[in-house]
């Protein structure tokens, strides 16, 4: 009877080892979920700032693994490397018409100005402000300039303002615009034809005006050339007498004479007419 008693605990006890090791592993699981939640990483490029309760600490998390309590405590990150926003825009012109756009704003966060930026305006500031402050700065200044200038070397000159304009409302909060870069620009049907035309008329002045220089030179190259013949014949001219002439006849003789070929001279005694004979 002993061996019938101990033989009928035995499933119980097995039960009873499953229902521990079950409440063992369920409470691991637990404390595991606890420790990551309070463990958070701020990746490079990024700083932290923790919030307990609501209230933002003034100290400043760097690039690590960060331990804080999950039921009271939040760390925001905010990244300080460069971020580029990108904006589609209509933006007006001086004659009054409506530039497409496609521009990108680059800009970076001050680390030590994290805490403020935070906590006055929050962790949406850059479509509360910085895209804001963009879209009025790019309106003013576009309106200035005509169309045609947000296709030419204006261009640059109109990105400079912008980003000049945004850092003198945004530097003092923390916030530094590196660039402003208009990438695409599309101008009205219309006025895109005229510019096309006008460089068009543009191009084929230059090639005109090329094509005259070309001849004026051509035609200072001849000038030059006949004033040089000229002056030659001058000068060959002025250097012959008759006793040149005479000792270039007698060089003639010379020649002919020591000539073997047969041949006729008909001379006065002073300049020689050669006749060749033809040979048959």
């Amino acid at each position: 009877m002993r061996t019938n008693e101990w033989k009928s605990d035995e499933p119980h006890s097995a039960e009873n080892w499953g229902r521990s090791n079950g409440t063992v592993l369920g409470g691991m699981v637990i404390v595991l979920s606890i420790l990551l939640a309070s463990c958070t990483t701020v990746r490079q490029g990024t700083v932290g700032v923790k919030q307990r309760f609501g209230k933002l600490d003034d100290r400043i998390i760097t690039a690590g693994l960060v331990g804080v309590n999950p039921f009271s405590t939040r760390v925001i990150k905010v990244p300080i490397r460069t971020v580029n926003r990108e904006v589609d825009l209509a933006l007006p012109s001086k004659e009054g018409l409506n530039v497409q756009c496609e521009i990108s704003i680059l800009y970076r966060i001050m680390p030590e100005k994290v805490p403020q930026i935070i906590g006055t305006i929050g962790p949406d500031y850059e479509q509360a402000v910085i895209v804001s402050v963009f879209r009025s700065a790019a309106a003013d200044i576009c309106a200035r300039y005509y169309a045609k200038d947000m296709h030419s070397a204006q261009r640059s000159v109109i990105e400079a303002e912008i980003a000049t304009y945004m850092n003198s409302v945004l530097s003092e909060r923390g916030m530094v615009i590196e660039n402003v870069l208009m990438k695409s620009i599309k101008l009205p049907a219309g006025l895109a034809k005229a510019i096309e035309d006008k460089l068009e008329a543009e191009q084929r002045a230059q090639q005109m005006e090329f094509i005259l220089q070309r001849e004026r030179s051509e035609a200072q190259r001849r000038v030059i050339e006949a004033e040089g013949i000229r002056d030659a014949q001058l000068v060959l001219t002025e250097g012959l007498n008759e006793n040149i002439i005479r000792y270039q006849s007698i060089e003639a003789f010379k020649q002919l004479a020591a000539s073997p070929n047969a041949k006729v001279i008909i001379t006065n005694g002073e300049t020689p007419f050669l006749i060749q004979n033809e040979q048959p």
